[in-house]
């Protein structure tokens, strides 16, 4: 094992927890990969995060759509949308999927985050969609995904959960936290019955620009 799959072991193990303690997810329900070369790597199944260590994330090839792995453990049931992610979008090599109280509540309902707030811009256009719905651990539902992350770098999914992309696995959990936060505030405007205004196009296209220069750092503080 080389030392960069090593650290990507640990920062798994560490992100999962970090996904409970933030409270973007519950139990064991939520899974995390990341690229390393020709494989990914990914969350075991069914496996506490207090008990998971680095030997236990299951190790895929990108290519293999057999489903066979490495290690003592199961991968996530969700390793085929995490697999179809990393081998069709390069610009993301991390993955973080949970199910978040008000992402999964708008998902429900079968809705997208329109531009209620200008960081919808962070995930890269006008609103963040929804997957329609099919069983977990499908063909169908990687294909589901993968249309609703089409020049995105998050989704909702129906009746499920949420998806959220990256650079780094930093990256995509700032973006899981973000996209959490965004849903919640909906979700509150929508409670109030009131009506609400949705930023035009313009108005995401120029905080699309602002963000072009920020970093990780920066987009934090803009949120």
């Amino acid at each position: 094992m080389t030392s960069k799959e090593g650290i990507l072991r640990e920062e798994i193990v560490q992100r999962c927890r970090e996904m409970n303690a933030n409270g973007i997810n519950q139990g064991t329900s939520g899974n995390i990969s990341v690229r390393l070369g020709d494989h990914m790597l990914i969350s075991p199944s069914a496996t506490p995060y207090d008990a998971m260590t680095p030997e236990m994330v299951a190790k895929i090839a990108i290519d293999d759509r057999s489903g066979a792995w490495e290690g003592p453990k199961t991968p996530s049931t969700e390793w085929r949308f995490h697999q179809r992610i990393l081998r069709e979008r390069p610009d993301c090599p991390a993955v973080i999927h949970a199910h978040p109280t008000y992402c999964t509540a708008i998902g429900i309902l079968r809705r997208a985050i329109p531009a209620v707030h200008y960081m919808v811009a962070a995930f890269g256009g006008t609103d963040v969609r929804c997957a329609g719905y099919a069983r977990y651990g499908t063909e169908e539902l990687s294909d589901l995904v993968l249309a609703a992350l089409q020049d995105r770098t998050a989704c909702l999914m129906a009746n499920h959960g949420m998806v959220a992309m990256g650079e780094t696995l930093a990256k995509a959990m700032w973006r899981a936290v973000e996209l959490e936060t965004i849903a919640r505030q909906y979700v509150t405007v929508l409670q109030t019955g009131a009506d609400y205004h949705v930023l035009s196009d313009a108005e995401i296209a120029e905080t699309m620009d602002g963000f072009a220069s920020y970093g990780l750092q920066a987009e934090s503080a803009a949120a």
